[in-house]
């Protein structure tokens, strides 16, 4: 059964839109010449976060963050992610880009643009417990989530994933960022995410709005067949790299051979058309800045 029985040309047009919505005014990758950014075109973060993977991995790990009662009361208080799901998503993979592949200063120009919002998201969850988008244990929570998604998409999507090591590396690499937001204590490889997760699981639930989050994740996006299928898929895959322990708080039966013979081939062939349709100019013009040459003198 192919899931994806449309054109995926329209596909991966809609959401190569859908992630220009709201850009930061900073972004942009060929200046000045010779900055490597925060990591460089030989790092494992350019690697990984430069494939189409990363649009499963970032919705798997909305998921996952939204166990986090804290973290998911200041996306119910202060953002318009459910009226502007769209704005929000590019926003955030925006920022992903920029922290990549944007030279030192357009990185640090966009996470003091972050840090900034973070001062104004305060307030008291529907538990009682005050949080603030600012306070180092949720910058933590919402990085390694967010990491620990990426590289389980990379992992499961990619055609020629990184290993050992390297996915080691990934995490080492990119605490960088965390820590430039304001996190502490941030885990640098598998062993020290896994010891996280274990501890932090007892201020995890799952509540009325992480349900309502997780079936707003999951509902169709779109007017038109393709869209829609597009989105079913990409939503259930998302769901489908969750760590064991998050499926099981949700409660979530996936049958393993649904996922195999039907999610992740439809999956891999929608995420083979963003490929095919994506921006390789964002690493190409990264990739020249780097070297100090400017991106029509790359391959001289």
């Amino acid at each position: 059964m192919d899931l994806l029985a449309v054109p995926r040309n329209q596909v991966s047009a809609a959401l190569q839109r859908a992630f220009e919505v709201a850009r930061f005014p900073q972004e942009q990758y060929t200046d000045p010449p010779g900055d490597p950014g925060l990591f460089g075109p030989d790092s494992v973060t350019w690697q990984v976060n430069a494939d189409a993977s990363l649009v499963i991995g970032g919705l798997s790990a909305l998921m996952l963050q939204a166990l986090h009662p804290l973290a998911l009361a200041g996306v119910f208080d202060h953002s318009n992610f459910k009226d502007q799901p769209l704005r929000r998503l590019s926003r955030t993979a925006s920022f992903v880009r920029a922290t990549t592949f944007g030279s030192t200063p357009v990185a640090e120009a966009v996470i003091a643009t972050v840090r900034q919002m973070h001062t104004r998201v305060t307030g008291v969850a529907p538990h009682g417990v005050a949080y603030r988008a600012d306070d180092p244990d949720l910058l933590r929570w919402v990085h390694v989530a967010e990491m620990a998604s990426f590289l389980a998409s990379h992992r499961r999507y990619h055609p020629h994933p990184v290993s050992g090591d390297d996915l080691d590396r990934y995490y080492d690499e990119t605490a960088v960022v965390a820590e430039k937001l304001g996190a502490t204590d941030v885990a640098r490889s598998r062993s020290e995410v896994k010891a996280y997760f274990d501890a932090v699981r007892p201020e995890l639930a799952v509540t009325e709005r992480t349900r309502a989050t997780m079936a707003f994740i999951l509902a169709p996006v779109g007017r038109d067949p393709a869209s829609q299928a597009a989105s079913f898929v990409l939503g259930r895959a998302a769901m489908g790299i969750l760590p064991g322990w998050a499926r099981r708080l949700y409660g979530i039966a996936y049958p393993p051979l649904v996922e195999r013979t039907t999610i992740v081939p439809a999956a891999a062939g929608l995420l083979t058309a963003l490929r095919w349709a994506g921006r390789p100019d964002i690493v190409e013009e990264a990739t020249a800045r780097a070297r100090g040459r400017r991106p029509d003198t790359a391959a001289a």
